[in-house]
């Protein structure tokens, strides 16, 4: 978890709290140690948050503290609600449990107007889509992504043909039926897209990329555009 968002949840976490929360408490909620939740207070209660409290007796967020409400439209709030949403389409548990995170720190931040359409918006978003890949770790593979770092994959084509390949994943692209790793193949010298759900083993290598992941990414939407919009040369 990032320090900023710890930071966040720590002011969630005291503002219901019924009493005083010591840092041990604190500590196994993040799974941090107490001493990173002490400086964690102190950043905090250096930003003017009303945090009282010391070591060994506990912590309480002073009455009538709230963070500023977000400012969006009812549309926009219905619009970070589908979307969320959809998410339960992809197989992708990490993205689903984070976007049920994000629904619950805003249900806590957003004017109470606004709670109403983010709880229940006006819109029905169907839960069918693409099945969890069986082995394919998806955290994992946009951990990757992320870090520009290269996979080895043993991959089975629609005739149970297996490969091994070490591939530098550009995207995760979640479709209807299932979802896809972009990669560059160097097996195949190539572009090439994988379903996740063929995948039979997997693991993140230590060796990073050898273009940036940006460049890769832009040498790749190349090629998905159509022929009439490329360029003539």
């Amino acid at each position: 978890m990032r320090r900023a968002d710890r930071l966040f949840d720590i002011i969630q976490y005291l503002r219901t709290a019924r009493g005083p929360v010591t840092a041990a408490t604190l500590a196994g909620e993040f799974e941090v140690s107490v001493r990173t939740v002490y400086r964690d207070i102190a950043a905090l209660q250096g930003r003017r948050i009303p945090i009282e409290g010391e070591p060994g007796l506990g912590y309480v967020l002073r009455r009538g503290f709230d963070l500023p409400p977000l400012m969006f439209t009812t549309d926009e709030v219905e619009a970070i609600a589908v979307g969320a949403r959809m998410l339960q389409r992809t197989g992708d548990s990490g993205l689903q449990e984070a976007a049920e995170s994000v629904l619950s720190k805003l249900a806590v931040v957003v004017p109470e107007a606004l709670r109403e359409s983010l709880a229940a918006p006006a819109v029905y978003v169907s839960t069918q889509g693409a099945p969890a890949p069986p082995v394919a770790d998806l955290n994992a593979i946009r951990a990757a992504i992320r870090a520009e770092r290269k996979l080895h994959i043993a991959y089975a084509d629609e005739k149970g043909r297996r490969t091994h390949r070490t591939v530098w994943p550009i995207a995760v692209a979640y479709g209807i039926e299932a979802t896809m790793l972009s990669a560059w193949c160097e097996l195949r010298n190539d572009f090439r897209h994988f379903r996740a759900d063929r995948i039979a083993a997997m693991a993140v290598l230590d060796q990073r990329l050898p273009v940036s992941g940006r460049s890769l990414m832009a040498r790749w939407l190349e090629t998905l555009r159509p022929a009439s919009a490329q360029p003539n040369t």
